[in-house]
C-alpha cells in the first residue's frame, strides 16, 4: 500500500501531470526521469535494496588494520605479501591510500625498467635475485582468475658495467660478493670486450663486468597495473587522496635496564579527499611509509625530524626529492639486438628501447647540477651538454644519433648512504627492482 500510494503521489504532482504533454521536453526523456525516481523510491521501500543517494563509495574506510601511504609499487607490493602471509583469509584489512591516481608522477612509471644484481652490498644482491625470480615467474604470483596474464616484457640482455683503472679494483672487489650470494657475473679485459661488442670503444675502460642472467629490463607501468590488480583481488582498499595528519597518543614505557622512554603510537590517519576539502579520519594500528620520493613530507607528519636536535625525534629521515632526466634518441647504424644496460665510467647508461634502433638513457648530475625537483621539465641541454659527449665517446655510432622524446621522473633519494632504509624507502638507484622483495624480506 505504500508503494502504491507514494508512486500515485508522485503522479499526481506537476511532473506526472506533465508526462501526456509535449510541452518543455520529449515524453520519452521525462519517462526516464520518472524511471529514477521510482528507482530511488524502490531503494528506501521494505524489501528494496538500500542505495543511499548520497555516494560515499570514494570515501576511505572508517577503520583498517594497516594504512599504506603511497600506491606505487612499493605500496602495492607490500599489500600483496601481507595478504598472502595472513592467516586466516580476510584477517587482516589494508588500505592503500594513494593521491595520483594517474601515476603521471610515479618514480615507478618514469623510470627506465632496469634490473640488475651487480651491487657492492650483499643484502641488494639477494634483494635482486628474488625480485627477478619474482619477475619471471610473474603470473604464478600475480594471477587474477579470468584476467589475461600478465607480459612485462622482461628482456634478458644482462648489465654491462665499465670501469677505469682507478675503479677496477673496486670493481673485482664487488663481482666477488656478488659470486659469493650466487649471481652469475663475469669479468672482461678490454679486448674481451672488444670481442664481444666491437661497436664500443674501449678508450678509458681498464675491466668490465657482464651479468650474464637475470638481468635486463621490463615494462614498470604492467608491473605496477598487476600488482594493483592482484592486491584488489585479495581484498585491498584503494583511497585517491592524500593523508594529510597523523593522531597519536604516548605511553610511558620502561627498557630493559629501567629507563623510562615516551612512546608514541599513531592509532588515526587524516585522509584528505582528492578534489576536496573534507577529509576523513581512519582508526588504524600501523602505517607503512611507501611515499617515496615524498616520504620524509610524510615522515614530518609523524614528527619524525621536528624534536630537539641531537635526538632521535629531531632527526629528519635522509630522504630526499630528486629529479633525473630520461632521453628516447634514434639511431640506424647504433648497436643491435644483443646490445645490455651499459653504465660507462661517467655516469652516463643507455639501453636499447624495441626493435627500431631506438635507445634510452640518462646521467645522474652532479650535486651542484642538481635541478629544481619542482617540475617535470626536461633541460634539453643537460642532454647535449652532459650526455651525448661520453655516449658518442663510448659508442661511435652514437655521433649520428637524434634525439626524439625525453621526459623527468621522481626518485627518492637517500642521502645516509642511498641504500634502503627501515621505512621500505630512499634507494636511489635499485628503485622497483628492489620494491618487489623488500616488503616480503622485511
Amino acid at each position: 500500500m505504500l508503494r502504491r500510494t507514494l508512486l500515485l503521489g508522485l503522479c499526481r504532482g506537476p511532473l506526472g501531470r506533465g508526462l501526456g504533454t509535449h510541452r518543455g521536453g520529449s515524453i520519452l526523456d521525462r519517462d526516464g526521469k520518472m524511471s529514477e525516481i521510482k528507482k530511488k523510491i524502490q531503494s528506501i521501500l521494505p524489501g528494496g535494496d538500500w542505495n543511499p543517494l548520497y555516494d560515499t563509495s570514494y570515501l576511505p574506510p572508517e577503520s583498517s588494520d594497516v594504512v599504506i601511504v603511497g600506491g606505487g609499487v612499493l605500496g602495492l607490493s607490500v599489500a600483496y605479501w601481507l595478504k598472502k602471509l595472513e592467516k586466516p583469509r580476510g584477517a587482516i584489512r589494508v588500505l592503500v591510500v594513494e593521491r595520483d591516481h594517474t601515476y603521471s608522477r610515479a618514480s615507478t612509471v618514469l623510470s627506465v625498467g632496469g634490473i640488475r644484481q651487480q651491487f657492492s652490498v650483499p643484502e641488494n644482491v639477494q634483494l635482486s635475485l628474488f625480485s627477478i625470480d619474482f619477475l619471471r615467474n610473474i603470473n604464478e604470483y600475480l594471477a587474477v582468475a579470468d584476467d589475461p596474464p600478465l607480459d612485462i616484457q622482461f628482456n634478458p640482455s644482462g648489465y654491462l658495467l665499465l670501469a677505469s683503472e682507478k675503479g677496477a679494483a673496486i670493481m673485482e672487489n664487488n663481482v666477488k660478493v656478488q659470486r659469493q650470494e650466487g649471481a652469475k657475473v663475469c669479468l672482461m679485459s678490454p679486448e674481451q670486450l672488444r670481442n664481444k661488442f666491437p661497436w664500443i670503444n674501449t678508450e678509458g675502460v681498464a675491466l668490465a663486468s657482464y651479468g650474464m642472467e637475470h638481468e635486463g629490463w621490463f615494462d614498470p607501468w604492467c608491473l605496477l597495473q598487476g600488482l594493483r590488480r592482484k592486491v584488489q583481488s585479495m581484498g585491498v582498499l584503494f583511497c585517491r587522496g592524500e593523508v594529510t595528519r597523523f593522531v597519536s597518543s604516548s605511553n610511558l614505557m620502561k627498557t630493559a635496564s629501567g629507563e623510562e622512554v615516551n612512546v608514541k603510537r599513531i592509532h588515526e590517519v587524516h585522509v584528505k579527499i582528492d578534489q576536496s576539502l573534507e577529509y576523513q579520519p581512519v582508526e588504524c594500528a600501523i602505517v607503512i611509509n611507501a611515499a617515496g620520493a615524498w616520504s620524509g613530507q610524510v615522515a614530518e607528519l609523524a614528527g619524525i625530524g621536528k624534536g630537539p636536535p641531537g635526538t632521535l625525534q629531531g632527526t629528519k629521515l635522509p630522504v630526499e626529492l630528486r629529479k633525473r632526466y630520461v632521453y628516447l634518441w634514434h639511431c640506424p647504424q647504433g648497436p643491435g639486438l644483443e646490445t645490455p644496460f651499459v653504465i660507462d665510467p661517467s655516469g652516463t647508461y643507455f639501453r636499447r628501447e624495441g626493435l627500431g634502433h631506438n635507445y634510452l638513457g640518462g646521467c645522474s648530475p652532479t650535486e651542484e647540477e642538481e635541478p629544481d625537483p619542482g617540475n617535470l621539465e626536461v633541460d634539453h641541454d643537460f642532454f647535449q651538454d652532459r650526455v651525448w659527449p661520453p655516449l658518442a665517446q663510448r659508442v661511435p655510432a652514437f655521433e649520428t644519433l637524434k634525439v626524439r622524446s625525453a621526459w623527468a621522473g621522481y626518485y627518492d633519494y637517500n642521502t645516509f648512504d642511498q641504500n634502503g632504509v627501515p621505512l621500505l624507502l630512499g634507494r636511489e638507484g635499485p628503485g622497483a627492482q628492489h620494491h618487489l622483495s623488500l616488503p616480503e624480506q622485511t
